[in-house]
């Protein structure tokens, strides 16, 4: 009960000043989302947004010193409040530990948005919550796949003359454009496909290795819209450890967004970053 009086005053508050929320955000020269945040009512953060989940969590590399959060013995704090302008979300659970975007003292993800619709609009660096689908002209419409907790839509991209339509999860707290995930790379031969344009390995204790590889591939087609020589990463090596491909920050921001609430279809037109040089990194 006391949860359902909390989000009921909680709309009270972000509805009788306008008819949608509206969080302002910085993007970082990382390509992530920053929002400043009031936690508890004490301490101010920076979270970065993140599509990919659905609480939040304190990076064990931070910005600001938090005094107010309790975690307990599994690094776990159950109930907290988040503010952000004049809108307060109660009852956010917090992980400890658990890294983040540069410039951010954690993150936090779709829980702003439970139930709504979600618009990212690029353009005037907003995040805006939708009772209902806003005007959607000038949008070109994108299925939606969401499975636990995670959206994935379907890319094709062209490899040597090859087209490839597979699912992509998008990922704002993956800086780069495109990631592809290790069965796919393996499956279809992507080392031998690809031309590499930068390579780094690391290696553990035991000597074996990851290498992280940066391609770029002839074009990709998302919706109604083709991006000719995107940037592409894949791992090789021992220590592939890469269950799925990721639509990574540097993709998503060239592109304003709206994801209905149901979160099985997404609208996007291309936004003020369409036609800016790929994050080298």
């Amino acid at each position: 009960m006391r949860n359902h009086l909390a989000l009921f005053y909680l709309l009270i508050v972000c509805t009788t000043l306008q008819a949608q929320v509206h969080i302002p955000f910085r993007l970082t020269s990382s390509n992530n989302i920053i929002l400043k945040t009031l936690v508890n009512q004490r301490d101010s953060l920076d979270l970065m947004f993140q599509l990919a989940m659905d609480d939040g969590a304190i990076s064990p590399i931070k910005t600001h010193v938090i005094e107010s959060i309790a975690f307990d013995s599994n690094d776990f704090s159950p109930s907290n409040q988040v503010q952000i302008g004049n809108c307060s979300w109660f009852n956010i659970p917090f992980a400890n530990n658990q890294y983040s975007g540069k410039e951010s003292d954690g993150k936090i993800g779709m829980t702003l948005f439970k139930g709504k619709v979600l618009e990212i609009d690029y353009d005037n660096s907003t995040l805006i919550a939708h009772d209902h689908i806003p005007d959607t002209t000038g949008y070109s419409e994108i299925p939606v796949s969401y499975r636990n907790g995670a959206l994935f839509i379907d890319i094709t991209t062209e490899i040597d003359k090859h087209t490839y339509t597979h699912p992509f999860y998008l990922q704002s707290g993956y800086s780069g454009a495109l990631l592809y995930d290790d069965n796919f790379s393996e499956q279809n031969t992507l080392h031998n496909k690809l031309t590499t344009i930068n390579q780094k390995e690391l290696k553990n204790s035991y000597g074996q290795s990851i290498i992280t590889n940066t391609a770029l591939i002839d074009k990709l087609e998302i919706a109604n819209y083709e991006i000719k020589n995107a940037k592409v990463g894949y791992f090789t090596g021992e220590l592939k450890n890469q269950p799925f491909s990721l639509f990574g920050a540097d993709m998503l921001k060239r592109f304003n967004w709206i994801i209905n609430a149901d979160r099985t279809m997404a609208w996007i037109k291309p936004s003020k970053y369409y036609g800016d040089t790929f994050l080298e990194l």
